[in-house]
C-alpha cells in the first residue's frame, strides 16, 4: 500500500473514531457504527488487495472494540475485518456495473459486521444477554433494528462522500504530478 492510501485510511479512520467515540453518549447494547462506512470509504478510493481490506479490518475492529460500551466489545476485533472484506469483495464486483455500488458495497458490509457482531456476542456472552433481555429473542428485537438502520445510514453516508473524495484525491494527484515533472533535469 502506497502511504497516500495509508495516510487516506489513517485519516478515514480518525474521522470514523471521533463520531464512534461520540456515540458513547448514548446508551444501549449495541449502537450505530459509523466506522463501517469510513472505513468502507477508504477501501472504495483505494481499492486494496483483500490482505489490505483485511488489515484495515482489523485497525477499524481496535478502534470499535476500545471505544465501545457494547454488550462484547472484543467482537469487533472479528466483525470489523468480516465487514472490510466484504465491502472489498462487493464493491469489485459492482464497481463498474453500477453507479450506486459505494452504496450497496457499505449496505451490504454493514450488514456483515453488524450481524457477525451480534452472533459473536451472543456466542461469547449469552448468560449476559439473559439477564439483560430475558430471551434471545429480546435482544434480537433490540439490537437488529440497529444494524439496519446502521446500515441505512452508512450507505448513505459512503455515496454521498465517495464523490467529493475521489475528486479531491483526483485534483491532489494531478497537481503533484506537475510539480514532479517541473524539476530541471540532469546535465548527465
Amino acid at each position: 500500500m502506497k502511504s497516500r492510501d495509508i495516510a487516506i485510511v489513517g485519516i478515514l479512520l480518525a474521522i470514523g473514531a471521533i463520531i464512534r467515540y461520540m456515540s458513547l453518549l448514548i446508551p444501549g447494547p449495541i449502537v450505530s457504527n459509523l466506522v463501517i462506512a469510513f472505513y468502507s470509504l477508504a477501501i472504495i478510493l483505494i481499492a486494496p488487495t483483500f490482505r489490505e481490506a483485511l488489515g484495515i479490518g482489523v485497525v477499524a475492529g481496535a478502534v470499535c472494540a476500545l471505544l465501545s460500551h457494547s454488550l462484547f466489545p472484543p467482537a469487533n476485533l472479528l466483525s470489523e475485518p468480516i465487514g472490510a472484506v466484504v465491502c472489498l469483495a462487493t464493491y469489485l464486483v459492482l464497481r463498474d456495473r453500477f453507479i450506486l455500488a459505494p452504496a450497496v458495497a457499505t449496505l451490504v458490509a454493514t450488514f456483515a459486521s453488524g450481524f457477525s457482531f451480534i452472533i459473536i456476542a451472543l456466542l461469547a456472552v449469552a448468560p449476559t444477554v439473559l439477564d439483560k433481555f430475558g430471551t434471545m429473542e429480546a435482544f434480537l428485537v433490540v439490537t437488529v433494528p440497529i444494524v439496519l438502520i446502521t446500515a441505512a445510514v452508512n450507505a448513505v453516508v459512503s455515496q454521498v462522500l465517495e464523490v467529493p473524495a475521489s475528486r479531491a484525491l483526483m485534483r491532489g494527484a494531478r497537481q503533484a504530478a506537475p510539480a514532479r515533472d517541473a524539476r530541471p533535469a540532469d546535465d548527465f
